[in-house]
């Protein structure tokens, strides 16, 4: 099993406040705001969650689960929240019904780009992820990873 690093802590700008309905090692419940807007986000380390077994995820890989609010725009704040906080996190992903094409949709506006659908339990997902350059760049001298 992939060691999982701590989650870190997100910083969320973009106009938002954040606030901690709940905070573990590998999980924490947010509760984002501002005026006229409203989201419910739940951020998992993919490697202690639901999704460790349906793709080979790394230890600083995240996902996010999104209710209410403008998904795109929340989806876009949270991403760069967490390179910010997480320079070493490859993949932020998220996870749309399988089908659920407005969900895609917003999520792709955001900068997402769909890998595989897959089942976990009895739900079918559409795994979309946000990776940084450092990721898909071609660029052979970007560098090493970041926290190596």
């Amino acid at each position: 099993m992939t060691a999982v690093p701590s989650l870190p802590v997100l910083d969320v700008g973009g106009g938002w406040e954040a606030t901690v309905e709940a905070w573990t090692r590998a999980a924490a419940r947010l509760h984002l705001h501002r005026e006229g807007a409203d989201a419910r986000v739940r951020v998992e380390r993919c490697a202690a969650g639901r999704l460790r077994e349906t793709y080979p995820v790394g230890a600083h890989d995240l996902e996010l689960q999104v209710s209410g609010g403008p998904l795109t725009e929340v989806l876009q704040t949270l991403v760069d929240a967490v390179a910010k906080a997480d320079p070493a996190c490859r993949r932020v992903v998220y996870a749309a019904p399988e089908g659920d094409d407005e969900q895609v949709a917003a999520a792709e506006s955001a900068g997402f780009r769909h890998v595989v659908d897959v089942d976990v339990a009895d739900e079918h997902l559409s795994l979309l992820v946000a990776e940084p350059e450092w990721v898909t760049g071609t660029d052979m001298d970007l560098g090493h990873v970041p926290g190596t």
